[in-house]
C-alpha cells in the first residue's frame, strides 16, 4: 500500500459544533475542551497523573559533593563526563519543540495535554544538563563542550537518524511522517540516552559524582514514561488508521530501532572504551536487552536474543521505582498485537 500523503491541518483552538470527546487521536472530532472524566482512553489520565507526579526541578539537587569530587576525577573521567552530558542536553534540544508541534495536529486534548507534559519536561532535562555544568566549569569550557557535541562526525550520525524524521514531519506533517517521528522519538528516549546513563551510574558505584546520577535517575525515570506513552499512541495510531498498519510500517519500527541499536553502540564503543568499570561486550547486549523492551511495549515481537538484563548493577543507581506499571494503558483493538502480560511487561533496568 502506497504511503498516504494527505497533509494533517493544524486543530482549531475551539469547535463548538464538535463533541467534547475526540473520536480519534488524529483527523477526529473534538471541541477542543478537556474533560478528563469524557476522554476516548482513560488510561491516559493515570498516565498524565504519573508524568505529574514525576516533577523534578535540578535546583532541588545541592551539587556541593559533586563539585568537591570534580578535582578528584581523573582527566579522562572529566573528558567523558563533559562530553556525555552536552551530548545528551543536543538531544534533549530536539524533544521540547518536536512535542509542542505535534500537539497542533493531534485531535484528542487528553494527548495534548500529555504532550504539553512531556515538552516542558524534557526542557527541565535539558536545563538540568546546563545546571551540572555551571556547577563543574566556567560558561567558556561548557560553550567549547557544546560546540565539540555539534561538531563529532559520530553525534551527528546519532542525531541525524532522529532529525531526519522529525524535519519530515515538519516540512510535511502526514499521519506516515507522524507515525515516523514516533517510533524515532522512542529511539531517542528509550534507546539513545542509555550509554550516557551508564556512564554515571558507573561512577556512582564508585562512590563519585553522586548527586550527578541521582539527577540521571530522574532524568531516566521521566524518559521511561515518555518512551511508554510514545509507544502506546503509536498503536493507538495503527489501530485507528488500518491504511498505516501495513506490513512496511512493521518493518520500518524494527529497521529503525535496530539502526538506533547499531548507532547506540558504535557511540558507546567510541565515548566508553577507557572506562574502567564497563564492559563494552555487555553493554551491546544491554542496548539490544532495551531494545526488546521497546519492541514488546509497540505490541511486537522481540529482535534479539536478549532476555535477561546483561547489567543489573545499573538498577541500584537508578530510581527503584521507575515504570513499575505492567498494565496495558491501551485499550486492546488490534488484531495485529499482542497483549502485554506478566512475562513481556514493561520492568526496565
Amino acid at each position: 500500500m502506497s504511503e498516504p500523503q494527505a497533509t494533517l491541518s493544524k486543530i482549531n483552538l475551539l469547535n463548538p459544533e464538535h463533541p467534547n470527546k475526540s473520536t480519534a487521536v488524529i483527523n477526529g472530532k473534538s471541541s477542543g475542551l478537556l474533560n478528563w472524566n469524557d476522554i476516548a482512553y482513560p488510561q491516559m489520565y493515570d498516565l498524565y497523573q504519573t508524568l505529574l507526579s514525576n516533577f523534578w526541578k535540578a535546583q532541588e539537587i545541592n551539587m556541593q559533593d559533586d563539585i568537591k569530587q570534580w578535582d578528584f576525577l581523573s582527566e579522562v573521567e572529566k573528558d567523558v563526563f563533559l562530553r556525555i552530558n552536552t551530548q545528551l542536553a543536543s538531544l534533549d534540544s530536539l524533544q521540547t519543540p518536536t512535542m509542542s508541534q505535534v500537539m497542533d495536529y493531534v485531535t484528542d486534548s487528553s494527548f495534548k495535554a500529555i504532550f504539553a507534559v512531556i515538552s516542558q519536561q524534557e526542557a527541565v532535562h535539558n536545563e538540568s544538563y546546563s545546571y551540572i555544568l555551571s556547577s563543574l566549569v566556567p560558561l567558556r569550557e561548557q560553550n567549547a563542550r557544546f560546540d565539540q557535541a555539534k561538531d563529532d562526525p559520530i553525534v551527528q550520525k546519532r542525531n541525524q537518524l532522529i532529525l531526519d524524521s522529525y524535519e519530515k514531519f515538519r516540512s510535511n506533517p502526514t499521519p506516515q511522517h507522524l507515525f515516523e517521528l514516533a517510533i524515532n522519538s522512542i529511539n531517542l528516549e528509550g534507546i539513545y540516552f542509555y550509554a550516557g546513563f551508564a556512564f554515571f551510574y558507573n561512577l556512582a558505584r564508585q562512590q563519585k559524582m553522586l548527586k550527578t546520577s541521582t539527577m540521571i535517575s530522574y532524568i531516566q525515570r521521566d524518559e521511561m514514561q515518555h518512551a511508554y506513552f510514545i509507544s502506546q499512541f503509536v498503536r493507538i495510531l495503527l489501530t485507528e488508521n488500518p491504511e498505516l498498519n501495513t506490513e512496511k510500517n512493521i518493518d520500518y519500527i524494527y529497521q529503525t530501532i535496530d539502526k538506533a541499536v547499531q548507532l547506540e553502540k558504535q557511540w558507546a564503543n567510541y565515548i566508553l572504551k577507557e572506562i574502567d568499570g564497563i564492559d563494552l561486550t555487555e553493554f551491546e547486549s544491554y542496548v539490544e536487552y532495551l531494545a526488546n523492551k521497546r519492541l514488546r511495549q509497540l505490541g511486537l515481537k522481540n529482535n534479539y536474543d536478549r532476555q535477561e538484563n546483561p547489567m543489573p548493577w545499573i538498577h541500584v543507581f537508578s530510581d527503584e521505582m521507575i515504570n513499575e506499571t505492567k498494565s496495558d494503558f491501551f485499550e486492546q483493538k488490534s488484531r495485529t498485537y499482542t497483549k502485554v502480560s506478566e512475562s513481556n511487561g514493561f520492568d526496565e533496568l
